[in-house]
């Protein structure tokens, strides 16, 4: 099986070991959130760390964006009928302000 998937990494959560490597491990979930995407990827972890329960480091999320066979799902975003009232209005003039 052949895959593309795309993601979105913070480098400053990334930590390196001594060889100038950092150790990720990916995750793919069946099912896509609001955003569509459907892939994790976090710092990873030790065996002590795993049994201690210590919380994931999550660096970035993706979508699958192409499989070449069938068993993987590709992300597709999940329409949230945006409004006026839950959409940013940043960077633009809106002229029915008082100031």
């Amino acid at each position: 099986m052949s895959a593309i998937i795309n993601f979105s990494i913070k480098k400053d959560k990334l930590t390196f070991n001594d060889k100038g490597y950092a150790n990720v491990t990916m995750f793919l979930d069946d099912e896509t959130n609001q955003w569509g995407q459907n892939a994790a990827v976090i710092m990873s972890q030790n065996k002590e760390q795993r049994e201690a329960k210590e919380a994931r480091t999550y660096i970035g999320n993706g979508r699958v964006a192409y499989v070449s066979d069938s068993g993987v799902v590709v992300g597709e975003k999940v329409d949230q009928g945006v409004t006026a009232d839950n959409q940013s209005t940043a960077g633009r003039e809106t002229p029915d302000l008082p100031f």
